[in-house]
Formats: C-alpha cells, sequence, structure tokens
C-alpha cells in the first residue's frame, strides 16, 4: 500500500489551539515526546484526531493513543497532570484495541472538575514516533472547531516499522517511555547489568508486544513488582537517556507497588525483599567485579612459575592491591548508599552508618574480638564487618524507618541536624550491638554451608548446578544468588558454586557462536558475535534473549555444555576467589593467598575447554540450521512466589 505524504491530525476539541512550547508541562513543552500542539477546550468533548487502531487507553482515563495506517503513532493527553484524579473526571466511548475513525467521539472531560481541582485542562495532541516518522509539522494556531483540520504531518518517504529500524539511544529511550505507558505511568526506573527495571503504577498500560518486537530490546518480563525491559549490553547508556527524559523522576525513590497484584502477604514480602536487595547490589555489582579481576591479575603476577614479576612487597603492588581491596573493604559503604536510593531515604546517611562499621579502629577491635561490654553474662563484641553486604543492607532499612518517623515528629527547623544525628546513633549502635552479629553470623554460615555442600558433591552437585542455572537467569531469579555469592567470597575468599556458575555463561556463549559462524542470515550473524562477546565476558542475557531461546535447542545445547562443564568444575573441586565469571574471568580463579596453588585455574581451563567444545558441537549438528523458524521473545515471565 503506497504511504501517504501528508496527513491531517484535526482539532480534538473546540476550543484554542496552542504551540507545545506554551503549554506548562516541560516533557511536551520541550519535544520530549515529539510533535504536536495543544487545545485549550471550551467543552468537554473530545474526538479521535486521526483515523486508526487504539493502542493505549490508560487505566487513569486521561490519555488515548491510536497508531494510524501509515505509522503514525498519535498520542492525545487529556489536561496536564490530570493522571492524579484518577480518572473522575473523564469517560471514554472507545475500546482498547478497537479502531477510530478520525472525528469520532472518543472520551467526555468534565471541565469544571479539572479547573476546581486547580489543574490545567488543555488537551495535548503528540506525534510519539515524530522523529522516525515525519519530516514536519504545521499548526494552525488559534480558535477551532471539534474534527476541524489544525494540523499537517509531513511523512518520511522511507518511513517503516520502528521495530526494524535500529534507534539511537535518545530514541529508543523514548519508544520505552511511550511503550510503559508514558511518563506518568512511571514511579521510578532503576538498572542492572542487562535490564532496566521501571516501578510502574500500573503496569497493565505496558505494550509488551510492542516492546518486545523493538529492535534494541530483547524482552520484557514481569518480576519481583518489577517491569523489566532486557537490553543487554547498552543498558547503562540507555539509562542515562532515559532519565533524561524523565526530570519528574527524583533519582532516589523506586515506591513500591499499590496495584492487587492478587497475591499473598507472605509472597508479596518475599517480593518485595528480592526486590529491595537486588535493587541494593545491582550497581556496585561491576565494581566488585572489576575489583576481582584486579586481585586476579595481581595474583597472576605473582606467579613463581611466571618468574614472580611482581613482588608482593613493592609499592605497585600494594597500590594496587589498595585499589582493588577498597571496593570490598568498604562494601557496606557503596551497599549502604545503593539501598538508600532505592528506598527514598537519605543515601548520605546511610553511607555514613557504613562508615562507621567499617571504621578501622573498629575493623581492628572486631578482628581482635574485642569485648564492647557484659550484660548478664553475655558478652557483645565488635565483629569485623569489612566485605559485608547484609547486615548494612538491614542497616539502610532501619535508616529509612527512622528517618521517615523522625521527619513527622521533628519540627522542620530541627530536620536537618537532628535526624541524621538521631539516625546515624541509633541505627550504628543497633548494627553493632545486636542486628550486626546476627545477621553476620547467619550469613557467613550460609556462605560456608554452601561451599561445603558444593564441595561434598562434587560432579553431580556441579552437572546439576551447570545444567540448569541459566534457567534461572530466564526468570531473573539469577539476582538472588548474586548477593550469596557476594557473601562467599567476602567471608571465605572464594566460590565454589560461581566456578560452576562460570562454565554455564561459557557454554552459552559457545553455543551462539555456533549459531553465528554457521547462520548465513546477516542480521543472526550480527546478533550472535555480538551475544558471544558479551557471554564470554559475563553476561549471558544478550545470547539468552536474543537467539538461544528463541531457537530453543540453541538453549537446551548450551546447557548441556553447561552441566559438563560444571562435572569438571565439581569433579576438580574448583573454585573462584573473584566475582567475574566468563572467559574474562579466568584470574579470578588464581589463588590471591596460595599463588602457587594453580589447581583451580587447571579446573577452569579443563571446564571451559569442555563446555565450549560440547555446546558448540551439539548446537552445530543439532541446536540450529537456517531452516528453523524464529519462535517468538520469551513469554512473560511469572511473578516470584506464583510459579
Amino acid at each position: 500500500m503506497a504511504i501517504n505524504k501528508e496527513t491531517a491530525l484535526l482539532a480534538p476539541a473546540n476550543g484554542k489551539v496552542v504551540a507545545l512550547s506554551s503549554i506548562d508541562d516541560p516533557v511536551f513543552s520541550k519535544g520530549t515526546m515529539g510533535q504536536g500542539f495543544g487545545l485549550i477546550p471550551t467543552n468537554g468533548k473530545v474526538v479521535a484526531p486521526v483515523s486508526g487502531k487504539v493502542v493505549t487507553v490508560a487505566e487513569t482515563k486521561h490519555a488515548i493513543g491510536f497508531k494510524t495506517s501509515d505509522g503514525l503513532e498519535v498520542l492525545v493527553h487529556m489536561g496536564i497532570d490530570t493522571v492524579t484524579l484518577k480518572g473522575q473526571p473523564f469517560t471514554i466511548d472507545i475500546q482498547n484495541g478497537g479502531e477510530v475513525k478520525a472525528g469520532q467521539t472518543i472520551a467526555q472531560m468534565d471541565l469544571e472538575a479539572i479547573k476546581t481541582a486547580k489543574l490545567d485542562p488543555t488537551i495535548i495532541t503528540v506525534i510519539t514516533n515524530t522523529a522516525d516518522a515525519i519530516d514536519g509539522l504545521d499548526i494552525t494556531e488559534g480558535d477551532t472547531s471539534s474534527g476541524a483540520k489544525v494540523a499537517t504531518a509531513y511523512l518520511k518517504n522511507d518511513i517503516q516499522s520502528v521495530s526494524n529500524k535500529k534507534l539511537s539511544y535518545d530514541e529508543l529511550a523514548t519508544f520505552i517511555i511511550n511503550n510503559v505507558g508514558g511518563p506518568e505511568n512511571i514511579n521510578n526506573v532503576i538498572h542492572c547489568i542487562t535490564r532496566l527495571r521501571f516501578y510502574l503504577k500500573d503496569e497493565a498500560q505496558a505494550n509488551d508486544d510492542v516492546l518486545k518486537n523493538q529492535r534494541g530490546i530483547l524482552d520484557v518480563m514481569h518480576a519481583s513488582d518489577q517491569y523489566q525491559v532486557v537490553i543487554g549490553d547498552g543498558v547503562a547508556n540507555l539509562y542515562d537517556a532515559l532519565v533524561k527524559q524523565l526530570p519528574e523522576l527524583d533519582d532516589s525513590a523506586a515506591p513500591a507497588t499499590t496495584q492487587n497484584d492478587g497475591k499473598n502477604p507472605f509472597s508479596r514480602a518475599i517480593n518485595n525483599l528480592i526486590g529491595f536487595i537486588t535493587g541494593s547490589m545491582s550497581p556496585v555489582i561491576g565494581v566488585i567485579a572489576a575489583s576481582g579481576i584486579m586481585k586476579g591479575i595481581l595474583a597472576l603476577l605473582t606467579l613463581p612459575q611466571l618468574g614472580s614479576l611482581l613482588n608482593v612487597n613493592s609499592v605497585p603492588y600494594i597500590t594496587i592491591s589498595a585499589m582493588a581491596d577498597s571496593a570490598f573493604y568498604f562494601l557496606p559503604i557503596w551497599v549502604g548508599f545503593s539501598a538508600a536510593k532505592r528506598l527514598g531515604s537519605d543515601p548520605i546517611i546511610a553511607a555514613v552508618i557504613g562508615g562507621v562499621i567499617t571504621m578501622p579502629q573498629l575493623v581492628t577491635w572486631g578482628k581482635a574480638g574485642k569485648v564492647m561490654f557484659n550484660l548478664a553474662g553475655l558478652n557483645f563484641q565488635f565483629l569485623n564487618y569489612t566485605y559485608s553486604i547484609f547486615p548494612m543492607i538491614l542497616a539502610a532499612w532501619l535508616a529509612y524507618k527512622l528517618e521517615k518517623w523522625l521527619k513527622k515528629v521533628l519540627p522542620t527547623y530541627l530536620q536537618m541536624i537532628f535526624v541524621p544525628l538521631i539516625t546515624v546513633l541509633i541505627v550504628a549502635t543497633i548494627t553493632l550491638v545486636i542486628t550486626g552479629p546476627i545477621i553476620q553470623g547467619i550469613a557467613n554460615g550460609i556462605a560456608v554451608f554452601i561451599n561445603w555442600l558444593v564441595s561434598v558433591s562434587g560432579w553431580f552437585g556441579g552437572f546439576i548446578i551447570g545444567g540448569f542455572y541459566q534457567v534461572l537467569v530466564i526468570f531473573g531469579f539469577h539476582w538472588g544468588v548474586v548477593p550469596l555469592v557476594a557473601q562467599q567470597i567476602a567471608s571465605t575468599g572464594q566460590s565454589a558454586i560461581n566456578a560452576i556458575i562460570c562454565s554455564t555463561m561459557i557454554s552459552q556463549g559457545a553455543a551462539v557462536l555456533a549459531v553465528a559462524i554457521k547462520s548465513k542470515k546477516a542480521d543472526i550473524k550480527e546478533l550472535g558475535f555480538a551475544a558471544m562477546i558479551s557471554a564470554f565476558c559475563g553476561v549471558t542475557e544478550p545470547a539468552i534473549y536474543g537467539i538461544n531461546l528463541r531457537y530453543k535447542k540453541v538453549f537446551i545445547s548450551g546447557s548441556i555444555g553447561a552441566a559438563f562443564g560444571g562435572l569438571v568444575t565439581g569433579l576438580m573441586h574448583g573454585t573462584m576467589f573473584g566475582f567475574t565469571g566468563g572467559l574474562i574471568g579466568f584470574s579470578s580463579f588464581f589463588n590471591p593467598k596460595n599463588p602457587g596453588d594453580l589447581s583451580s585455574f587447571y579446573a577452569f581451563l579443563l571446564a571451559s575447554a569442555v563446555a565450549i567444545v560440547v555446546a558448540f558441537v551439539i548446537t552445530w549438528f543439532w541446536g540450529y540450521d537456517d531452516k528453523m523458524v524464529m519462535g517468538k521473545k520469551v513469554a512473560k515471565a511469572k511473578r516470584p512466589g506464583t510459579i
């Protein structure tokens, strides 16, 4: 079908057409949402500005989205900040998914109710895919009548489905915002290594299928009360572009969802706990991984087999070792800061509490087992909280609760000084005396138990963990393992389970590499090689969501290879002394306390070779050929507690 060069946009109501730049809303006035116009209505009848399909109806009824046959995506936003009225002034006369004709009545607005609420009733009409769809837009300002032509959009000659086009980070950010329900539906957003994690007011407003089929988006998932958009390696750059378009977010709080999801209180509490822990840990994972690589390289350079290229008493060694150790030594500070931002409390207060429990003098007392005081025959001792995670996560939560209460009871003029003063004194004391010792003891016990269990299970444990670990990645549950691995390394200096996990990353990378080499399709090759590099660097999600799961035999092939890689690791009792997995994490298999012990490194080499060969061969001969039809992207994951 030929594409029209021009498309008319009609006035959505009787009133006065004004330029977007004159509207008192920066998201619209600056053109963030696209080109368009405003209309100051004189009555409440609202009509469709274009013909097309209804693709979005906000739960709060204040916004309706359309898609025309020639590819324009048009949003009608009724009033400014009217989302706060929760739909009361609006009556919707159409159904989501239905077809409308230009000029057809789509809604009724109660203008008096909006004005009584001291809100602006201006109706905003924007083309949300402006950058991809049009070369320009002519607007006729002034008084008009409902259904009259007030704007002309000039379509691009090469207008195409956005999903087929590679978007810039700014363009992709705009696309995602539009398809998660718009800025007004976003409570907050954070990111981990591969995913944008949205806290939405209403997840039902998100267009899952539209997002899944967009180039640059690997998948979307509903998990841990988050709406997760799986991006891959470019997530940090995309996040930066996204927050620039959401100036109303305060870059701190990530409010818990209030929607009725039908879960019982226990399941909801578990989800909130998982979301809190992952939200607190994910920002610091990259720094921990980098520090682990540095420590591994230092261990490599001190190997006697290599002639001890670096002396452990030399200034360069001690300096670089301090750089690597700082991320772990002061881990409570970073975790506390991150946890406070996740909760919406003061991150500086939480960081100071983390600083208290890692003060060198207290650390020295903790290592020596110095007694704080004796109560009823019980000795309360200082502990060493460097390298710890969970005590600080609880401390950040206690600080959040105390801050919130203090701001209610203290006069405003006293809050600046006395909120941090009281919070630091009380929470730091509680952590040192009560919660810290209890949680640290439990966490260390769990870490030791897991290392022991993996060790005694030998090849069988390695085979099972290796074969099924990447299934956790599909559902996002692997983030629940991350803090446990970090705690293992922090408390025992090593993690046997992380050594097995390393093989699973390498194996999925080998599987997608086989696809990239075997395929004759340019797009599969491009995606495959990029995903392979990512997996070998320890991030498997681009491989899993981009190719392996969409050709299910590829994922199975990778899992089989991982099972055999895990078997070798378990059989040789391999362990990791750092955090970073994949081939790039080779240095994490050198024992920094005993540089001459290469047993884990040899286990890594053999397990990696087995995982690569098995996964590659099975994929090549059974898992993939170009005649296979690529499946749909992975269906929505069920939330924890419902699976």
